[in-house]
């Protein structure tokens, strides 16, 4: 566990995912690659981090939604046998209601801040950011202006793209695979 969320090592399909995640980037320009504080996204940017000769940068805006009492797989756990709290969350599209949990709200103002503050410190540069799908999908609903989960379940190691110039975000792509129809 690291600050309440359950912190594993990839799985070895995950290696193998971020293996062709950096292939699939490593012809790219990127400026800076970010990650989280949670050890799967410094595995999953470590393939793309040597093939460019760079060092992730923490984000701390950027961890995980923080899901209180259902952190560390319960929530998934819950999501599988139908608990109601979890039908009542996909409800209303906020964790709210999970004893502990942070608010859609405040995961979405945080999620922004740290994109946006990416986005300053790297004007007019590509960069790439490693993060959680929950994330994924916090960011690609505020850019887009979307329902809040519209955009949750991005397969793990896929990509997705988004513009962001001065305070306006774009989608410009949502849970591309192609690189990983081989595995």
């Amino acid at each position: 566990m690291k600050d309440g969320h359950g912190d594993p090592p990839l799985h070895p399909q995950g290696e193998r995912q971020a293996v062709a995640v950096g292939e699939r980037l490593k012809n790219e320009a990127f400026a800076a690659l970010y990650v989280t504080k949670l050890t799967r996204t410094h595995q999953t940017a470590a393939p793309l981090a040597a093939h460019l000769g760079l060092t992730p940068i923490e984000n701390p805006d950027l961890h995980e939604v923080h899901l209180g009492d259902w952190d560390g797989g319960l929530y998934r756990i819950k999501a599988a046998e139908g608990d109601p709290i979890y039908a009542h969350v996909r409800e209303i599209q906020d964790w709210a209601p999970i004893p502990g949990a942070e608010t859609r709200d405040a995961f979405f103002t945080r999620v922004r801040k740290g994109l946006m503050d990416i986005a300053r410190a790297h004007r007019d540069q590509r960069i790439a950011v490693f993060v959680h799908g929950g994330v994924i999908g916090a960011a690609l609903a505020v850019a887009s202006g979307a329902e809040p989960f519209s955009f949750l379940g991005a397969a793990n190691g896929s990509i997705s793209r988004l513009v962001i110039h001065d305070e306006r975000m774009s989608v410009r792509g949502f849970n591309d695979t192609q690189h990983l129809s081989h595995l």
